[in-house]
């Protein structure tokens, strides 16, 4: 029997890596855009995670005709109102790289004390079928900003990121470790019982 196919909504190798270690006990075969034909991308146009995971997993599943899985995520400051928010990845701006990005969120927070740089990476899942239907299923971490960069692993905003139960931040994690605890592994974690009950419908 051919195990269904899950079309993860990335162009990202790495991410469908990460996916396939996340989902590793579903019975599916994860695929991506480029291994399907897919060259386009949808615009995120929505105001939250939600509304941008939910477009893209709607989006592709149409023109995939198969059930997609889609996320959006990025690191919420308290302080700064939320932000970068759904801005994470274009908060310093196109072209910008990741120490850019923690350079703009250091300076935007150089008067506020740690105790009040309380932050939360956010993750949304959502999976769509071709007929329309939607789940969605939420992680998140929270933590605290540092004031310097700290740690050789992951990327992001993971070496300013504190996580205070393990005194250490994101970045200084092992990769193993962090991908035990980390936004996306949680809302998947949430998202797989609706996976099972999909696929076995």
């Amino acid at each position: 029997m051919t195990p269904l196919r899950l079309l993860i909504a990335t162009h990202n190798k790495g991410k469908l890596r990460e996916y396939r270690r996340l989902l590793a006990d579903l019975p599916v075969e994860l695929t991506y855009l480029d291994e399907v034909g897919i060259t386009e991308d949808v615009p995120e146009t929505g105001s939250t995670f939600e509304e941008n995971a939910i477009q893209k997993a709607t989006a592709y599943a149409r023109m995939s005709g198969m059930l997609t899985l889609a996320d959006d995520s990025g690191l919420e400051v308290d302080a700064l109102g939320g932000e970068p928010g759904i801005h994470s990845a274009r908060y310093a701006g196109p072209g910008a790289t990741d120490e850019d990005r923690i350079r703009k969120l250091l300076n935007a927070l150089a008067d506020v004390p740690l105790e009040k740089r309380t932050a939360r990476f956010r993750c949304v899942i959502a999976v769509a079928t071709p007929r329309g239907e939607v789940y969605t299923a939420e992680g998140e971490v929270e933590g605290l900003i540092t004031d310097t960069p700290r740690g050789q692993h992951g990327f992001g905003y993971d070496p300013v990121f504190f996580l205070p139960d393990r005194g250490c931040t994101m970045a200084e994690l092992p990769p193993e470790e962090k991908n035990r605890i980390s936004h996306r592994a949680r809302a998947a974690e949430r998202i797989k019982p609706l996976l099972h009950e999909i696929l076995k419908g």
